[in-house]
């Protein structure tokens, strides 16, 4: 899924301005001036189309998600995770970590 602005598509297919879109497990609203993606992984993440987003996981998923998000423990000791399993000291740091190329 892409979002930029008003323009969002999934696998490079527009999906229309306030029109819901559902394939395969995932799905597309528009809350709002929000726009929602979830995925029937139990994952959600919403964005204002400025500088907000939020990212909810069903209760389920309690202790088994790691990465930008944390580990979903309620435990601050570890939510600076790196992906090969040690805790960072600073969020830049942390950040870092999970860049991909």
């Amino acid at each position: 899924v892409v979002a930029e602005g008003r323009n969002v598509s999934v696998n490079g297919a527009a999906v229309p301005e306030g029109r819901p879109y559902l394939h395969k497990g995932l799905g597309v609203t528009w809350p709002g001036d929000w726009v929602a993606v979830a995925s029937s992984l139990g994952v959600r993440v919403a964005w204002d189309r400025r500088l907000a987003v939020t990212v909810t996981a069903e209760p389920e998923l309690r202790g088994g998600t790691w990465g930008l998000c944390g580990t979903y423990t309620d435990d601050p000791a570890d939510d600076f995770m790196r992906p090969d399993g040690d805790i960072a000291a600073f969020a830049a740091t942390f950040g870092n970590a999970w860049k991909v190329p």
